[in-house]
């Protein structure tokens, strides 16, 4: 038998030969291998050889090896490791040697393969179910595979890729996950549409995919030319759920961005809120450098800015009241959401037309697979969501709708006010998504929230938000693609009382904004990233309006003169990688403001404080004529030096130009608030911050750490003079001073991002003052010094931990603390003529209580059968679990003659909820 083995590898050897490699010679192996680990035998093979051999080690990590090899090819020297075994391998004509486990490939092409082969084939071959493992078995198999992109002999030094990288399920994109090669280190990331742009040297990469609730994978690719690659990846379902803020592990330290805060829906529907549904503002809120009023608000106030300086964008369209309920509910629906960016610094060149920060919120394109939905049922609200294909694999729906029933509530208090009052919302979002072809795509977003209150009095209170986006974008090459983007944005309300006939009446407000918007990424090499566009939207404004009710009622009309402005703007961008470890990015935004007729404009005297009787003279404007025209450059800069693989620092400068204004006579968001454009007498806000950081992770990436420090000056923003009237005022410049404002502070944020525990703790220090130091004596506030903003709280720590105890049952913990924020008190009383007066202190020289509030939820899933006709869960929580009365506000009022103080708390007791969601 001695003899007939080595004859039976020969004649092997032979028919292995002439079938793949016909009258070519080749090298063989030679040696004596015992126990030997295979991955040390690839080693041999590799060395002794012109074979490149690929392999998972750690599939192969348990294989060990003897042989003992007589110049034998190498074709029987992997027939003799493998054989009993559960590998299998392949050998192309190119010398590459393919192991893969329990599944066979064929690396072998179709004679006309470059002629018939099309992207669609692609990803058709890596996706469609051929077996009973079904989809998921193949895409676990495409990571055996090798795709060879483009056609050979154009002879360029570089080549792009470029492609997308979907959920196999439901086709959606994946949005943020990285795809890299760490031989030569090249990356990119997808953008909101799942795609990416790679452009390096033509040869063969293993290119691996991260993301976040994704599984890790990988792909193996020969570039010849320009090509597409459809990927698609699985979802990652792990025993232990797990928190991730940001897309990529490394991200916190390799990324060029500081200041921006990612969070996708899973992490914020952990974190325990006022009525069990996941609200993304309070998530926000518990961030570093963004805090609130008080409770029950939904304004943001970033790093020292007040709540009109945040662009919230829905989609791309604008959202001017971001809440429900008197702001206990935010106004979006989280079944709908698809996650949420928080700009904070280093806003990108491409957003403008606010100060302090960026809040991008996307919703979820809907399933292209299937139909499926989801929803929920809570005490005071119920959603539902609708979703699938319109076209399998091509285009999608998806509708969501939540309304609340909160009347019952109010019912069964003992105070006969509440017991009187009424208060209701519904929101509808609807998105439609449809690949045309291969280069172009397009997008449709609507939403409507409508919002109706009544406290205890015959005034009802009704306001809505409308919201339109159109997408369309188009693949010039694999390195350039556009998106042209048209919104519309409206938001009006109205105050009514009509109890008493005669005093009927009915308030409106009313502001519209149409855009059109072209932006552009341009990937010129793995070096530059450019990204630039040109934008322009119409503002138009019905700033108020007083009409009667009824033909009993004498109220007179009182109509304000609409408002309309043009804001445009172009801008540039580019990311370059001057070495590995430093890169920079600058970006120059140049925006163009002018404030059109009809319209009527006071003059008022020089060097005198604005009042009516200071005005001289009045500048009637025809429709669409010039009245005012403001513009100016707005900076991006920003840098990061890597010290190592786990540490980096960060710098950058932005200037931002703000020609919009919030009026509001309340600390927090109203629905009764007016926004004015910037005109002859109101000048645009300027802002300008300096941010410095330091970013280092630790275990493997899974625990981040940060610490930013940020300077901001803040020019022309609006104040107040005392007393002011902010509704149906025909001259509301006289009671706007113009203010500036500074806010510096330190942010340290640490996150834990996988494991049993897990959750993030951010601390924040920082300051707001404003400085009011009019040219006129009697416009000053606080004799021209500096005093603190309505917003500035000192120190401000959260706290947002996790723990599952297994895998259907897990808890979760919220615990906020802040100073209290500023207030002006009265100081004394005294009499004029007989008349009583009150004299006050200096402009928020005092402060309510300290905040302090403690949140405990626990979620209880279902069963995790995968063939279920639906998966649902339970959440049961508690809002402010000790009962503290945090202070909201504090006021005053005289009774019998003395001046007496109260103190006003949203939420005094425990708040138990219950919510049942459910998907299928």
């Amino acid at each position: 038998m001695k003899h007939v083995y080595p004859a039976l590898l020969a004649l092997f050897s032979l028919f292995f030969g002439f079938a793949s490699y016909g009258q070519q010679a080749e090298k063989t192996v030679t040696g004596t291998f015992t126990h030997l680990p295979f991955e040390q035998l690839v080693r041999q093979v590799e060395a002794q050889t012109s074979y490149k051999v690929y392999f998972d080690p750690a599939v192969v990590d348990s294989l060990f090896v003897t042989l003992d090899a007589r110049a034998w090819p190498v074709q029987a020297v992997f027939y003799q490791a493998l054989q009993n075994t559960v590998f299998k391998f392949a050998i192309d004509d190119e010398h590459r040697v393919f192991v893969t486990k329990d599944v066979a490939i064929n690396p072998a092409l179709a004679d006309d393969f470059y002629q018939t082969r099309t992207t669609a084939a692609v990803a058709a071959e890596e996706t469609e179910p051929t077996g009973p493992s079904g989809r998921s078995h193949l895409v676990s198999v495409s990571e055996y595979k090798v795709y060879t992109i483009g056609t050979g002999g154009s002879g360029a030094s570089r080549v792009t890729l470029a492609g997308h990288i979907r959920d196999q399920k439901s086709g959606e994109p994946v949005i943020g996950a990285s795809i890299y090669s760490e031989s030569p280190n090249i990356g990119a990331s997808t953008d909101q549409f799942g795609s990416f742009s790679l452009t390096m040297p033509p040869g063969r990469y293993d290119l691996k995919i991260r993301g976040v609730g994704i599984k890790n994978t990988k792909r193996q690719v020969v570039l010849q030319g320009n090509g597409k690659l459809e990927i698609e990846v699985e979802e990652d379902i792990v025993t232990l759920k797990e928190v991730v803020v940001e897309a990529e592990k490394d991200k916190n330290v390799s990324g060029m961005q500081m200041g921006v805060e990612k969070l996708d829906i899973k992490t914020m529907r952990q974190v325990p809120t006022a009525f069990g549904e996941t609200d993304i503002l309070r998530v926000v809120m518990t961030l570093p450098g963004v805090k609130t009023v008080g409770e029950g608000s939904t304004g943001l106030n970033v790093r020292g800015g007040a709540t009109d300086q945040n662009l919230i964008l829905f989609n791309d369209a604008t959202i001017y009241n971001p809440s429900h309920l008197f702001g206990f509910f935010s106004a979006f629906n989280p079944d709908i959401l698809q996650g949420v960016e928080l700009y904070k610094s280093a806003i990108p060149a491409k957003y403008g037309g606010r100060l302090s920060s960026v809040l991008d919120i996307t919703t979820r394109e809907g399933n292209k697979k299937k139909i499926g939905g989801s929803g929920g049922i809570g005490p005071l609200t119920s959603r539902l969501t609708l979703e699938g294909p319109l076209v399998k694999d091509k285009s999608s729906f998806i509708v969501s709708g939540r309304a609340s029933y909160s009347d019952w509530i109010l019912k069964q208090l003992d105070d006969k006010n509440f017991a009187q009052s009424s208060a209701a919302f519904y929101d509808i979002t609807a998105h439609i998504s449809h690949e045309i072809n291969d280069k172009n795509s397009i997008y449709a977003t609507g939403y409507f929230s409508s919002d109706r209150f009544r406290l205890a009095s015959d005034t009802s209170y009704h306001y809505t938000n409308q919201t339109a986006t159109l997408k369309w974008r188009h693949n010039f090459t694999n390195q350039l693609y556009g998106v042209l983007t048209g919104t519309y944005s409206h938001y009006d309300y109205d105050v009514t009382s009509q109890n008493n006939p005669v005093t009927a009446s009915q308030l409106k407000y009313a502001i519209n904004q149409g855009g059109l918007r072209a932006d552009f990424s341009y990937f010129p090499n793995s070096r530059h990233t450019v990204d630039f566009g040109v934008s322009s939207q119409l503002y138009v404004i019905d700033p108020g309006s007083l009409l009667p009710r009824g033909e009993a009622s004498l109220i007179r009309p009182d109509v304000l003169g609409q408002e309309r402005g043009l804001e445009s703007a172009l801008y540039v961008s580019d990311r370059f990688d001057i070495t590995p470890r430093f890169s920079v990015s600058a970006g120059l935004r140049y925006s163009l403001f002018q404030a059109l007729g009809p319209r009527s404009v006071y003059q008022y005297a020089p060097g005198e404080s604005r009042s009516e009787a200071s005005i001289t003279d009045t500048v009637s404007y025809g429709s669409n004529k010039v009245l005012a025209t403001y513009h100016g450059p707005e900076y991006r800069l920003s840098a990061r030096y890597s010290l190592n693989d786990h540490s980096s620092v960060k710098a950058s400068y932005t200037r931002t130009r703000q020609y919009i204004h919030q009026l509001s006579n309340t600390a927090s968001v109203s629905p009764t608030d007016v926004w004015k454009l910037s005109d002859n007498n109101i000048r645009p806000q300027v802002g300008d911050q300096y941010s410095v950081g330091y970013y280092r992770n630790f275990k493997n990436n899974t625990i981040e750490t940060s610490v930013e420090t940020y300077y901001k000056t803040l020019n022309d923003f609006v104040d107040y003079k005392s007393g002011a009237t902010l509704v149906l005022n025909h001259h509301i410049e006289t009671d706007i001073i113009n203010a500036q404002g500074k806010a510096y502070g330190v942010e340290v944020f640490v996150k834990k991002l996988t494991g049993k525990l897990n959750g993030w703790v951010g601390y924040t220090y920082s300051r707001s003052l404003v400085q009011v130091n009019a040219a006129v004596t009697e416009d000053m506030v606080n004799g021209g010094t500096y005093y603190p903003s309505n917003f500035d709280k000192p120190h401000d720590f959260n706290l947002v931990g996790n723990y599952r105890f297994s895998r259907r049952f897990s808890t979760s913990l919220n615990f906020n603390y802040s100073t209290g924020r500023p207030i002006t008190l009265p100081l004394a009383k005294y009499y004029i003529g007989n008349s009583l007066r009150v004299l006050y202190s200096d402009r928020n020289a005092y402060r309510v209580p300290d905040y302090l509030r403690l949140d405990l939820a626990i979620n209880i899933e279902g069963s995790h059968k995968v063939k279920k006709l639906a998966h649902s869960s339970w959440t049961v929580g508690v809002y402010n679990l000790t009962g503290r009365r945090n202070p909201y506000s504090v006021y005053f009022k005289s009774v019998n003659g003395q001046i007496k103080g109260y103190q006003l708390s949203i939420f005094g007791n425990p708040i138990p909820t219950v919510t049942y969601n459910f998907k299928f």
